[in-house]
């Protein structure tokens, strides 16, 4: 990013004085593209300041003695001070500023306006679902490099911090059972076996022990063992009694008190916030009913193209039968989980020689196929991915689920491993990471109809490098793409239309040949997060429309390796964003 009158050192040196109060921006900057600059490093320092653990992640280690704080005088506060940075960016000029800063201006806003739209639904007084919370920060130190005799230290800090942590997790969790704020009891009552991993009578058993198992660093055996009996301290007196006291409330007061039926409509002004939600998710202004519909449509195009595959291989009976033959006949299915494993690895070797048909740039930071840590696996999906370290001491993570491997086709590894790895989610999240001249909250952050709706899209590409090589992976394929359309059915008619659960799994598993498993997994999913779901089909849709029209409109001029370059080469952008570009780039043509 150019900037006119100043550069990001000297704004740096400004962004403290902003930050605290003591100055704002019009008093410094003369210039709006400074102004809005300004604004937006003050704001990521607050961003990690006030996510400690994800700073933590993220390589900087400022705050790797903390935990977020969740009170609720914390919370209000950040809130006001969103607002207050709506305010200020309202008052910039937008008239002056030109490219990138003028791209920065309108994501910038767009992203605090949603913020401020959502806080009166007070959705931090949920702090936790089944696929993730308190009750499984121990995963945290996964992420962490542990390089120095300080790294520990300040693990052990973060240790013994934890009861505060968790005082202000149980007090969010109490005001969410006052005000109607909570998920279903069908979903949170996976959570007492999670928190019960974490009660340890031997504190070397404890997953918050782990980095302590292999030192990583050299150092003399009177300091490992200080360290070691410290970890064994902390892990005893402060996070097993605090998981004892979380365990008592959440089966006490708060499995007691959540929802018997499913939905988002049960909450306050529930169908308003799901509908905000969906608007957030899928960056549109569409309504439930109208995403609702796009699924019924979509899920009847597909279903016309599976019964195809059934006809092509000749099985013989009703696509209910072809369906119970996928999820049951052994031929699809590995008896053990490190041939799982060893097969999405394999897939992925076959994909990455195939990229350069297709794009201009490839990422320079690497990924890795790992599987799901054992103590979430059994609530968990398929499959998910973990961003890379910006600080490049971590690679990015395909993490697969190998659970009841009976339960994970192969047919379906081909489709998953395109969308989470390459060229799905580290290929656009790594070339994202990797543009140069933007601000952070463009590099390690964007919109999720963007990033899942490239995943999704990504999915398609297999057919041009030649990966489909027999129908089943192509069913495969269209049983992902039909996942991604029932979740536009299942998630808006749970939460909008009052569908029940049963109603989400029976359309599922009507539709799909994906196991029970998968499918009830899936399903608490979107019961435990409302509208994220959306966000995948309604993006594949938009980049897949947006392609069409390049190809009509440029015939033979059309280059799939521009177009792509197109896409990604201002990171994950809100799909009219998109739109915009892409239609300046056919006209440019």
């Amino acid at each position: 990013m150019q900037l006119r009158h100043a550069n990001w050192n000297t704004i740096r040196c400004f962004c403290f004085l902003i930050f605290c109060g003591i100055a704002s921006p019009s008093m410094i900057w003369a210039d709006e593209a400074d102004k809005l600059n300004a604004i937006i490093t003050a704001e990521w320092n607050r961003t990690l300041q006030e996510n400690p653990t994800m700073a933590s992640q993220m390589g900087n280690r400022t705050y790797n003695q903390l935990w977020s704080n969740e009170s609720t005088s914390a919370i209000e506060a950040s809130q006001l001070q969103t607002r207050n940075v709506l305010k200020q960016l309202q008052q910039i000029d937008a008239t002056q500023l030109s490219g990138s800063s003028e791209l920065n201006y309108r994501l910038f806003r767009r992203e605090y306006e949603a913020r401020v739209a959502e806080q009166p639904f007070q959705l931090y007084l949920m702090p936790l679902n089944q696929r993730g919370g308190i009750q499984d920060e121990s995963n945290l130190a996964d992420s962490l490099q542990f390089d120095s005799i300080r790294d520990y230290e300040d693990w052990i800090a973060r240790l013994n911090a934890f009861p505060v942590y968790m005082d202000q997790t149980i007090a969010l969790m109490r005001a969410g059972i006052k005000t109607g704020m909570l998920h279903p009891k069908i979903v949170m009552q996976r959570v007492p076996g999670q928190i019960r991993r974490q009660i340890v009578d031997n504190p070397e058993n404890s997953l918050y022990y782990s980095a302590f198992k292999t030192f990583k660093v050299e150092l003399s055996e009177q300091e490992k063992a200080r360290l070691c009996q410290e970890a064994r301290t902390a892990i005893n007196e402060r996070i097993v009694p605090a998981y004892r006291v979380f365990l008592k409330f959440f089966e006490d007061e708060y499995l007691p008190a959540s929802f018997d039926k499913v939905g988002c409509w049960q909450r306050p002004d529930g169908q308003n916030m799901y509908a905000s939600l969906a608007r957030k998710f899928t960056t549109t202004d569409l309504t439930p009913q109208q995403i609702h519909d796009i699924g019924q449509k979509e899920v009847a195009r597909i279903r016309a193209e599976m019964e195809s595959i059934q006809k092509l291989v000749q099985f013989e009976g009703s696509f209910q039968e072809f369906l119970t033959h996928l999820r049951t006949d052994k031929q699809f299915y590995f008896d053990d989980a490190n041939q799982l494993l060893a097969a999405y690895k394999a897939c992925c070797k076959r994909i990455d020689p195939e990229l350069p048909k297709l794009f201009k740039r490839l990422p320079k930071i690497p990924y890795e196929i790992v599987p799901i840590p054992d103590q979430m696996a059994p609530d968990t999906t398929t499959a998910y991915y973990q961003p890379p370290a910006p600080d490049g001491n971590r690679p990015g993570r395909y993490y697969v689920n190998l659970y009841r491997v009976q339960d994970r086709p192969k047919y379906e590894i081909e489709a998953l491993s395109l969308h989470e790895s390459v060229p799905g989610h580290h290929f656009q999240i790594a070339l994202a990471m990797e543009l140069e001249n933007v601000p952070e909250f463009r590099r390690y952050g964007g919109y999720t109809a963007f990033i899942e709706g490239w995943g999704l899209y990504s999915e398609k590409l297999g057919e041009e490098i030649g990966l489909y090589q027999d129908p089943y992976s192509k069913f495969g394929q269209l049983t992902y793409e039909m996942w991604r359309a029932v979740r536009l059915v299942v998630d808006t008619g749970m939460h909008s239309l009052k569908w029940t659960r049963q109603d989400a799994i029976d359309f599922f598993a009507a539709n799909t040949a994906k196991s029970l498993l998968d499918i009830e997994n899936e399903v608490d999913r979107y019961i435990a997060w409302p509208g994220q779901a959306l966000a995948y089909k309604i993006g594949e849709l938009k980049i897949r429309e947006l392609r069409a029209t390049a190809e009509a409109k440029l015939g033979p001029r059309f280059d799939i390796k521009n177009f792509h370059e197109v896409v990604l080469q201002n990171g994950a952008v809100p799909l009219n964003v998109l739109e915009e570009q892409v239609n300046d780039w056919i006209d440019k043509q």
